[in-house]
């Protein structure tokens, strides 16, 4: 009995928290302060100020999609619908990912339903339509994905990329895709015996560069062999979509030591070429 106390006591230690972003307001007030003052208290308040901002509960994304699929399915389709498929946009929701919600909505909230959401829906993402189909043409030139946005590195890059993990066994791969002009800050790998890296490229092309060195140019089929201590960056031409499959060398105490990132005048210096 005391095994187990001390075994859920550990499991709910180490349940993960999510952090609670508070919501604020104001279309309410903004709006109807004067005409429904109640009605907008409750609105900004208690539907934002405490629903919406339990997001520790039920993440901001979910609320949004959630939120989508009941006023489509009422044939809502003002201004409300509006602001919540932008808020969908900043939650997270991709022009791709909109697309199969409403068409999935399609079937049990009917036809003329979908149809009319769709036109508030392409002009919310509009901005998204070239990146969206650029991308789908690119994925179509390789065999590996291009995987999920990178956001766990985004700070260390200038532009979007994004990431596949190919294998976490044996040799660790991952392929990293660049949209065009995107690229890593300079870096070093650093190891006491061994480790470095390995990029072979896979579509597109792009650049890499070693510190004091002139860049090499990546194309698919290119191999680049990265010794640990070494500074350098690597990533997209200005004018191609670029991918490359990232092999870490097995190392005595690797580590990655992140620097300043590639300017734009070195940049522009480089794809002059």
């Amino acid at each position: 009995m005391k095994k187990f106390l001390l075994f859920s006591l550990f499991a709910i230690a180490i349940l993960p928290v999510m952090a609670q972003k508070k919501i604020t307001q104001t279309a309410g007030r903004d709006q109807l302060g004067e005409f429904a003052p109640e009605f907008a208290q409750l609105n900004d308040d208690i539907l934002f100020g405490e629903v919406w901002s339990r997001n520790d509960l039920l993440s901001l994304r979910d609320r949004s999609l959630v939120t989508l699929t009941s006023l489509i399915s009422q044939g809502i389709t003002d201004s409300s619908l509006t602001y919540h498929l932008q808020e969908a946009k900043k939650n997270g929701i991709t022009r791709t990912e909109i697309s199969e919600i409403i068409t999935h909505i399609a079937f049990y909230a009917g036809w003329p339903k979908a149809w009319a959401a769709f036109r508030q829906a392409k002009e919310v993402w509009k901005e998204d339509t070239s990146l969206e189909d650029a991308k789908t043409r690119f994925q179509q030139e390789m065999i590996f994905p291009i995987g999920e946005p990178n956001t766990a590195y985004a700070k260390y890059f200038t532009g979007n990329s994004y990431l596949a993990r190919i294998s976490g066994e044996q040799v660790p791969i991952a392929n990293v895709t660049f949209e065009p002009g995107c690229r890593n800050h300079w870096h070093i790998h650093h190891a006491t015996k061994g480790g470095g890296q390995m990029l072979i490229g896979v579509a597109g092309r792009g650049w890499y560069q070693e510190w004091g060195k002139t860049a090499q140019e990546i194309l698919p089929g290119t191999v680049v062999h990265i010794p640990a201590g070494v500074k350098h960056w690597h990533g997209a031409a200005a004018d191609s979509w670029f991918a490359h499959l990232a092999f870490e060398i097995e190392g005595e105490n690797a580590s990655n030591e992140w620097l300043e990132p590639v300017s734009d005048a070195e940049y522009e210096k480089v794809n002059k070429k």
